[in-house]
């Protein structure tokens, strides 16, 4: 019986030595991070980014995130500034994003970037993926590795029902630790927080001991932006207290009644439970052929706020 998973691959040095040259003859693969499963490419290949955007149906006015292995390898790419280097040396190799000036010089091709003068970057924390970053003499071009505007994978296997065999190489790096995308932080100009994410905006205003806002424009410099984003295909109805009918009902704590359509988030109303839990769960019950989903009010404190622009955009069904 023919193994419909053959493209997922158990990490080891034989995977990652074939992970390694098939990225070098600017193919692409699906990767493991500690935020979510990515689709990667060179970011120096526009053969690579055309197959990306192709694959994800995504828009091109969507610029990708690019993934280095250190600071060291950036300089001919970006401008760095200081408060790049406060953030970098705190949190990475993290899940946040720099949104920083791209070099006039830098390799990066223009598809990556939409065609802006800035550029999205990122040090990702997976131990695995880090292994084939420091391999390769060129960073990756690495969006979350679903059809555009979907619910973002957090295992391999969710990446293969997304593309089936699209995708001949997906790393098994295991469930996704975090489980929602990076903070993304504009420092190209005035410092902003583009997209919330598990590390909160007061997590990072307390390190600089700086004013940070949100970011009110509609100009798209970073992924997460579209109105339109992490949607399961079915409509959502936010801050509901309670379920009807025979739909879907995502709650947390112990407040609410274990029932048949009732799915729990975290027991201990942890938020970080809860957004590790949330796409699985939202891809569950689109498996499951719900027609309607109710979610009960997530509180907008801390990673909340990351929870609750998910789930608002999510909600934006047509």
């Amino acid at each position: 019986m023919k193994n419909i998973y053959s493209n997922i691959k158990r990490i080891n040095k034989k995977s990652i030595f074939n992970t390694v040259n098939y990225l070098k003859k600017n193919n692409i693969v699906g990767l493991p991070t500690e935020t979510v499963y990515g689709i990667a490419g060179n970011a120096y290949s526009k053969k690579a980014l055309k197959s990306i955007y192709k694959l994800k149906k995504r828009p091109k006015k969507n610029p990708l995130i690019i993934h280095y292995f250190s600071i060291n390898e950036i300089k001919n790419d970006v401008e760095i500034n200081f408060v790049f280097q406060k953030l970098y040396k705190k949190f990475c190799p993290g899940p946040i994003t720099f949104v920083l000036k791209k070099k006039k010089k830098s390799k990066i091709h223009k598809l990556a970037t939409a065609n802006l003068d800035t550029v999205a970057i990122r040090f990702p924390a997976h131990k695995q993926t880090r292994k084939i970053l420091r391999k390769l003499k060129f960073p990756l071009a690495m969006p979350s590795a679903n059809i555009s505007s979907g619910l973002s994978p957090v295992s391999a296997f969710d990446v293969h029902k997304e593309f089936k065999n699209k995708v001949k190489i997906i790393l098994n790096g295991g469930k996704s630790k975090i489980g929602i995308e990076s903070t993304v932080i504009d420092l190209s100009n005035k410092i902003k927080i583009l997209r919330p994410g598990i590390l909160t905006k007061n997590d990072i205003k307390s390190f600089l001991k700086k004013n940070i806002s949100f970011s009110k424009s509609d100009k798209i410099k970073a992924p997460g932006n579209i109105r339109k984003h992490y949607s399961p295909g079915i409509p959502i109805k936010l801050n509901s207290k309670r379920s009807y009918g025979n739909h879907a009902f995502i709650t947390f704590g112990k407040k609410f009644r274990r029932g048949k359509h009732s799915f729990n988030l975290s027991e201990k109303s942890d938020l970080k439970e809860i957004a590790r839990n949330l796409y699985k769960t939202l891809r569950k019950i689109k498996e499951l052929r719900y027609r309607k989903i109710y979610i009960v009010k997530i509180p907008n404190k801390g990673i909340g706020i990351a929870i609750n622009d998910r789930l608002k955009r999510a909600s934006k069904y047509k």
